[in-house]
């Protein structure tokens, strides 16, 4: 166990400073007039005083307990927390991208426009999709995008069609992002497989239905294999398909969703892309559509007449802004260099070598543990603590335990239709050294709870703290110091 750690407040003497700041020029009755006197202190705040070396080094102290993906592997299933490479950093920093505002004239922002517009076209070739806009600043705000222009397409013909399908192995946003958009759900459940069921789904189209929404590869880590069968069904009952391609690290350049038949594609630059991810953003999740679409997008739309570049606003059929501006520029402009230093053949690797990475552990944890299904899985695979039960050790158990071993859990209990899920996801950024690592870590924790469970019940045993109370933590939470 780690030593406890001071806080600012603990280790705080009278007098110490960490900056010394000239004296105000502004003359004190100047000051009141210019600040009303309720505004103004009657004495110091109530702050930690210490000196600059200590100031440092405990904020060096706390940023080395954070796990990162710069420090270390971070397997969490159904994220692609990939390695983000500093070049991308070094580009979006760039003063004619990070000095200029959206609201200069088009005239001085010609660089910016021009690389919209050519990120528009690279996504819809990977997508295999007409158009592109770049507004969503999620994943989920893509859905929720993607859903208003199939809401706003059927209007334009008449129709009323209120119900979007969903599988059970689609992302929790689907359902939560259709129920935003004022749609009714119809969920349908897989096949023993992971696949979908064409039945249920044939049962479940109809008139009323908007469209159907598919994420693949799933949150079971499976390409669908019935996606011809599925456009055929939804299509011929006068719904559209919304491709949830959240997954898309793990088929770039191998296929495409336009190809598939589906008609709107949402793509996260955020996992994809090599773009910053966690702590609530940023992030991107630019939408495609196909040609029937186009003139529902959002404004403005980014034109190009061979010489300029220009906004276009006067789009009748618009379902609006759906963001601010253009989009989440700085993330863009790292995935814009991500692509352009990977090129096509690059992408195509990457997704390679990720679906690669992922059936390499899933393979070589099989015998230790459960794997729910007999099939290739694709970016992310999934295993159970099956095997563990009876012994008296969950998912949880497991996780804790390995960070004894300095990685950073899975992803567990997601997704939800698979009793005590773990579900990893190596990514293609790993070698297969670092993958090994992981592996035998997770075989000698499967050995432990044959040979000494405690060790694995107590977990964990060499972190800052040892295993908390994860329901008072989210229900009571301390959010500060208190002497």
């Amino acid at each position: 166990m780690k030593t406890k750690q001071s806080t600012l407040f603990e280790i705080s003497k009278p007098g110490r400073f960490a900056l010394d700041l000239p004296k105000s020029d502004v003359p004190a009755y100047e000051m009141e007039t210019l600040v009303p006197a309720n505004l103004l202190r009657s004495k110091y705040a109530e702050l930690p005083e210490v000196s600059q070396p200590d100031l440092i080094r405990h904020y060096t102290a706390l940023s080395k307990r954070n796990f990162g993906v710069d420090s270390g592997f971070y397997p969490l299933g159904s994220c692609t927390m990939k390695y983000n490479p500093k070049v991308n950093e070094d580009v979006c920093r760039y003063p004619g991208f990070a000095d200029i505002h959206p609201l200069q004239d088009v005239e001085s922002t010609q660089g910016a426009l021009e690389l919209l517009y050519q990120m528009e076209q690279y996504l819809a070739e990977i997508a295999g999709m007409d158009a592109v806009t770049m507004q969503p600043v999620a994943g989920a705000h893509g859905e929720l995008t993607g859903l208003k222009l199939i809401r706003q397409y059927h209007r334009s013909r008449g129709e009323v069609r209120t119900k979007v399908i969903v599988p059970d192995s689609a992302h929790g946003t689907n359902p939560a992002t259709a129920t935003v958009c004022g749609l009714e759900i119809v969920e349908i459940k897989s096949n023993d497989d992971g696949s979908i069921n064409l039945d249920a789904l044939k049962a479940a189209v109809g008139l009323d239905t908007a469209a159907f929404m598919l994420t693949n590869p799933s949150t079971l880590g499976l390409f669908e294999k019935n996606i011809k069968e599925i456009a055929q069904i939804v299509h011929a009952a006068g719904g559209l398909l919304y491709y949830d391609g959240a997954n898309t690290n793990a088929v770039m350049g191998i296929v495409r969703p336009g190809d598939m038949g589906f008609d709107v594609v949402h793509i996260n630059l955020h996992k994809t892309f090599s773009t910053p991810h966690g702590g609530g953003g940023p992030g991107s999740g630019p939408v495609g559509v196909k040609q029937e679409l186009i003139p529902f997008l959002p404004v403005p739309i980014i034109t190009y007449d061979g010489k300029k570049y220009d906004l276009e606003y006067n789009r009748p059929l618009s379902i609006g802004r759906m963001h601010s501006f253009y989009g989440n520029f700085g993330v863009i402009v790292r995935a814009y260099a991500y692509i352009r230093t990977m090129g096509p053949d690059g992408l195509r690797q990457a997704s390679e070598d990720a679906v690669l990475n992922a059936n390499y552990c899933l393979s070589q944890l099989r015998e230790d543990y459960d794997a729910p299904f007999e099939r290739y899985s694709m970016h992310e695979c999934i295993i159970t603590s099956k095997n563990q039960k009876q012994f008296g050790v969950k998912t949880l158990d497991i996780a804790k335990r390995l960070l004894d071993y300095g990685y950073h859990p899975p992803t567990i209990y997601f997704p939800l239709i698979v009793e005590e899920a773990i579900m990893i996801e190596p990514t293609e950024t790993e070698s297969k050294e670092t993958l090994d690592g992981f592996i035998k870590a997770m075989r000698e924790i499967a050995k432990e709870a044959r040979t000494d469970v405690t060790q694995i019940l107590d977990a964990p045993h060499d972190t800052v703290v040892g295993r908390l109370d994860e329901t008072a933590a989210a229900r009571k939470p301390v959010v500060r110091w208190k002497p």
